[in-house]
């Protein structure tokens, strides 16, 4: 391997460890929100009923934002 394709997959690797840290920043902020919202309801005195069918839901709409993050920039 040459030194520039060396220095390309560094930086390559350098970049994806960034990608990585600001994925898991923002889902962290993103299921505090979640959490911080569900609390305010609750401090509100709603009752909070989460059906099967509306986790299902909220896992499909997560599956489709990942797809549709992976595919920027291409």
């Amino acid at each position: 391997m040459t030194e520039m394709e060396e220095k390309k997959q560094q930086e390559n690797g350098s970049n994806q460890s960034n990608f990585i840290f600001l994925g898991a920043v923002i889902g962290a902020l993103a299921g505090a929100g979640a959490g911080f919202m569900l609390g305010k309801q609750l401090e509100e005195g709603q009752d909070i009923k989460l059906s099967a069918k509306d986790g299902l839901k909220i896992g499909g709409s997560m599956l489709a934002l990942f797809k549709q993050i992976s595919t920027l920039g291409k």
